[in-house]
């Protein structure tokens, strides 16, 4: 038959050559091997072979850090005894004593102001005049209208006495004398209703004159002399403020309540108002006054049932006048003591899963990780019930670091260096411009001949000033330092 010729057979080439096969063998080998040790250096890494694990505080107890481990730098705080002092902080505001609004009690025009905006003022002391000029003359009218009844009253006794002797002699009628009695009594009664008008009289001349009810400080005046004033006005002409002593109203949390109960029945609670916290730098540079201390007044007669807040009072002597009628103060009372108790600082407790612990240093400059059981805190320091004993050391920074038996190294915290406050000096080199040295003309430490290098008061030291100096071509003087 007829058969078409059939293209020749593609010859299939082989998958996989013998020759290659052992260097793909010997890929996957290096591969694994680069897999091993990266495994490896990671766990070194967090066991901390290399000095910078990352291993966690909840990692079960033992050494974990190899041979030769650097140790950890870290600072430690040491449990100590003390009596502790329980304060409560609230926050207050600062109420007069006594607060009087000078208002007049008689209408009239303001001929004179005696006191002036601020001053300092005595009970009795005038501080204001009306025109008396109208009550001095209602004044005189009813004493005249008295001496009138006074002259009617004498004139009809004298008849009562005739009209007596007259009825014993049966001379007049019964009746007669009966009406001069009246008469008699009547005038009387009169003479003491115009001794009660010489009195409303004499009181509405006092008014004119307005003097101060209390001991205290004088307000911003609020009517000018010339002006008509009623006695029926609110506003008043000035107030008068009680500063010495002054209260403080506070409010404390209702659980606070039996605290403060029991510490007023022990005895005087002390209230202190932290002044020097808010106060701004003095201008000398000196250290804050210390802060005013009170005692508690009273405690309000019911809670605040919308914010569950109980309001106290205490009283503060203001002998300085530091505290300000409507200002707010921070207030810090406290109601109890604890007793010989063991302290420890609040930034050696740390916080995990299972509670409080510590990371306590023992004598071979390892750590152990210790739980602890907190009673009561009280600012920056709590009280320690069970977990430390009086003299042990627990770590209060670099803990995170830390498991147990980690090698630390205790260091000793760091302490701010207070720097002093430069002196601001003039483009003239001296401060305040005064010429040669320091105010008034006072030589600086170079030129008093101090030691070389001597830095002057409140500047750069002398010998960097000269150098600064010599450098630009310029006198070797002392340059101003930046303010």
């Amino acid at each position: 038959m007829n058969d078409l010729p059939r293209p020749p057979k593609a010859e299939t080439p082989q998958t996989s050559h013998p020759a290659l096969r052992p260097r793909r063998r010997a890929r996957w080998l290096w591969l694994v091997l680069l897999l091993l040790l990266g495994a490896g250096g990671w766990y070194g890494w967090q066991q901390g072979w290399f000095g910078g694990g990352t291993a966690t505080t909840t990692a079960p107890a033992g050494p974990r850090r190899g041979i030769g481990a650097p140790a950890i730098p870290v600072t430690a705080a040491t449990a100590t005894v003390e009596n502790l002092p329980i304060m409560l902080d609230a926050l207050g505001t600062v109420q007069a004593s006594n607060t009087v609004t000078i208002a007049p009690q008689v209408s009239g025009r303001i001929t004179e102001i005696l006191f002036r905006e601020g001053q300092e003022v005595k009970a009795g002391d005038v501080l204001v005049r009306i025109d008396a000029r109208s009550y001095q003359a209602a004044l005189d009218q009813a004493v005249a209208t008295r001496a009138q009844r006074q002259a009617q009253l004498a004139n009809a006794q004298r008849d009562l006495q005739r009209y007596t002797q007259l009825a014993r002699s049966s001379g007049t009628s019964q009746q007669t004398l009966d009406t001069q009695r009246a008469t008699v009594a009547q005038l009387e009664a009169q003479l003491q209703f115009d001794q009660a008008t010489i009195d409303n009289a004499q009181a509405q001349l006092d008014d004119t004159t307005i003097r101060s009810p209390i001991d205290g400080r004088i307000g911003l005046r609020l009517v000018d002399v010339g002006n008509f004033v009623q006695s029926s006005s609110t506003t008043g002409i000035v107030v008068v403020t009680q500063l010495r002593p002054v209260a403080v109203t506070f409010t404390l949390p209702q659980q606070t309540l039996p605290q403060v109960m029991e510490a007023l029945q022990a005895g005087p609670v002390p209230v202190e108002a932290r002044l020097a916290e808010s106060a701004p730098p003095r201008l000398d540079g000196s250290a804050p006054l210390p802060n005013p201390i009170g005692r508690l007044v009273t405690v309000d007669n019911q809670v605040d049932a919308t914010t569950g807040t109980i309001k106290l009072k205490a009283e503060f002597e203001n002998a300085d006048l530091r505290l300000w009628p409507g200002a707010f103060v921070n207030t810090r009372i406290q109601v109890a003591t604890l007793r010989d108790v063991v302290v420890l600082p609040l930034v050696a407790v740390q916080r995990g899963p299972q509670g409080p612990y510590a990371f306590v240093v023992k004598d071979d400059n390892t750590v152990e990780q210790r739980p602890l059981t907190l009673g009561t805190i009280a600012g920056q320091q709590a009280v320690v019930l069970r977990g430390m004993r009086p003299g042990e050391r627990a770590v209060s920074s670099g803990a995170l670091r830390l498991v147990s038996g980690s090698a630390v190294q205790v260091a000793e915290p760091v302490v701010p260096v207070a720097v002093p406050r430069q002196v601001r000096r003039r483009p003239g080199g001296t401060p305040g411009g005064a010429p040669g040295g320091g105010p008034g003309g006072r030589p600086g430490a170079a030129q008093a001949g101090g030691p070389p290098g001597a830095a002057p008061e409140g500047g750069a030291p002398a010998g960097a000033a000269t150098e600064s100096g010599a450098r630009e071509g310029a006198a070797p003087a002392r340059r101003p330092a930046a303010p």
